[in-house]
């Protein structure tokens, strides 16, 4: 019979092996996980400018398309630019900005970080801005890419953690997202309206605010509402940058 002494001493090692192979193992994966996440930002970057990409050619897209990344603050101030594989000022790209850290930033009084990526498409340049918000179940996120002008929708990706299928989780689908394809965040004075997402209906607006509105999902009124609000809480960050250019 073994003693408690043997028997505490050979649980002591066990456990401290099986923790030394899973931090190693930890460690090594470390930078094929951060890649998989680079990538899996990127695809979303490039959907919303209507390129798809997948995980074997996302980087060679991104590098392709996406010429110029802009990090400004709060007060629309260009505080780092990256642009072609080079910083021109700071040292900050706009890839690595974690949206949901900087809004928290935001929620303390903090100052925080926004980002821009410019994605050219034969010669025409596309505003692509990330997102984040909070769902039905769980976070929802995306890119909205705008036109030179920072009005003028050229196209959304959005996705999420665990919406409803059927429901909620239709966000991600072509059927919803090609609504806001044209619409537009500032109405004829100039002021930041953002996209309102209309549970019945665009069509229930007066017309001329039908450009500022698409249609909430069905029987997904509360992720429709978590869309809205993610739009107007994380766009309204960029109002002080958009009306400087």
């Amino acid at each position: 019979m073994y003693s408690n002494f043997y028997i505490f001493r050979y649980a002591s090692i066990l456990v401290i092996l099986v923790a030394a192979i899973l931090s190693a193992a930890a460690m090594l994966l470390k930078p094929y996980q951060e890649r998989n996440v680079a990538i899996d930002k990127m695809q979303g970057i490039l959907k919303s400018a209507n390129i798809e990409a997948d995980a074997s050619n996302a980087i060679q897209l991104y590098d392709k398309y996406i010429t110029d990344e802009k990090v400004i603050n709060s007060k629309g101030e260009l505080v780092s630019e990256y642009i072609n594989g080079d910083f021109v000022k700071g040292d900050i790209r706009a890839l690595d900005i974690k949206v949901k850290e900087e809004l928290f930033k935001k929620s303390k009084g903090e100052e925080f970080s926004l980002s821009i990526l410019i994605c050219d498409i034969d010669g025409r340049k596309v505003n692509i801005i990330p997102m984040f918000g909070k769902g039905l179940w769980g976070p929802i996120w995306g890119n909205i890419a705008l036109d030179e002008n920072f009005n003028k929708v050229v196209g959304v990706y959005f996705d999420h953690k665990g919406e409803t299928p059927g429901l909620g989780a239709e966000i991600n689908k072509t059927k919803f997202m090609d609504q806001f394809v044209g619409k537009k965040l500032f109405n004829e004075k100039g002021e930041f309206v953002s996209i309102d997402v209309v549970k019945g209906g665009v069509d229930l607006k007066p017309k001329n605010m039908r450009i500022h509105g698409v249609d909430a999902i069905s029987g997904g009124t509360i992720t429709s509402n978590s869309v809205k609000d993610m739009l107007k809480d994380c766009l309204e960050n960029y109002v002080p940058y958009f009306k400087k250019q």
